[in-house]
């Protein structure tokens, strides 16, 4: 990926102020796919029509070369895709309830709650954890833009827990810098099935879109991201574990899969989850981010914070006790 704008870190995509370009290799699986079609299967939360939009204005590439949306890939093909700045509409400030951590002048941490999204995004225009923010503090930083404000991390709509929010530059720069070190110390609690082998281990396997859908990812080795995750077991019920996860690398759905690679996939994962009509939670993932640590922008102290398991986690915990 490269791009002439200033380059960010939004956990681990890289995000940039202007225009953004990305860029795939098109393999034999998807060979005679139209590039509008191939295009809105990599890309999150984005329409058809506005990938044709695109298309048609010029900003899709194969092999440097401008396409039109019914152009139909070879193997092999290098498609670039420049994605226009937005013209964004101004987010606004709504009175949604949110569970405040740690908060001062420069940075607020949140236990969000499964469910809720992080900032607004085609399909979730409202509702979001930034809207919640903007009505409670009024001021984050501006460097990711009117429909990020403040964020510098994301955890998943149906993850719980810990997360950070700049209120200023300062902060923001700070604090993004500490994810592209990975010096943010970031651990989960997952509901995993099965019974984990080894009481603890480490996960070093490359992350990148899933070739036969290309809404998910897995490990690979194509187009792929380094990816590591280390994990302890805390409690075992025989055919599931509670386990400790530690982001070293924070990829997207980088916990869910990696834990689907090495055959325990999270009880309740829609996407990467394994089945077991015995052991089931509803509402998403059994994953929540339970630490939280980072260096202060301002200050340079340490601070570190964690956040109880949610009710419907905790509750499937004391089921698996009770059998």
């Amino acid at each position: 990926m490269s791009n002439t704008g200033e380059r960010l870190e939004l956990n681990d995509e890289t995000v940039w102020n202007g225009q953004e370009e990305q860029e795939w290799i098109v393999d034999q699986t998807q060979c005679g796919d139209r590039i509008d079609k191939f295009l809105t299967e990599c890309l999150d939360d984005v329409s058809r029509t506005q990938v044709q939009n695109w298309v048609k204005d010029g900003h899709a590439r194969v092999k440097q070369s401008v396409v039109k949306p019914n152009y139909k890939l070879n193997a092999g093909d290098v498609v670039t895709l420049v994605i226009p700045e937005s013209v964004e509409t101004e987010i606004g400030p709504e009175d949604i309830p949110i569970e405040v951590v740690f908060e001062d002048s420069d940075v607020i941490v949140v236990n969000k709650p499964r469910g809720m999204v992080v900032h607004p995004a085609a399909g979730h225009p409202n509702g979001t954890l930034v809207n919640a923010l903007l009505h409670h503090c009024k001021d984050l930083s501006g460097i990711n833009g009117v429909m990020r404000p403040g964020i510098v991390h994301r955890i998943d709509k149906d993850t719980s827990g810990l997360l950070m929010a700049a209120k200023n530059d300062l902060s923001h720069n700070s604090l993004a810098a500490q994810l592209k070190e990975h010096s943010v110390n970031r651990k989960y609690l997952a509901i995993v099935h099965g019974d984990v082998a080894h009481e603890q281990g480490t996960i070093d396997a490359p992350i990148g879109r899933d070739p036969h859908d290309r809404k998910l990812f897995t490990v690979t080795e194509k187009n792929a991201k380094h990816a590591v995750t280390h994990f302890s077991v805390i409690e075992r019920f025989g055919d599931s574990t509670l386990v400790e996860l530690k982001l070293e690398t924070g990829r997207t759905h980088q916990i869910r899969v990696h834990m689907k690679f090495i055959g325990h996939p999270l009880v309740g994962d829609p996407a990467y989850g394994g089945r077991n009509k015995h052991i089931t939670m509803a509402g998403g993932q059994a994953l929540h981010a339970a630490l939280l640590g980072f260096v202060h922008p301002r200050t340079g102290a340490y601070h570190e914070f964690e956040a109880q398991l949610p009710e419907d986690m905790e509750q499937l915990l004391q089921n698996l006790r009770s059998r």
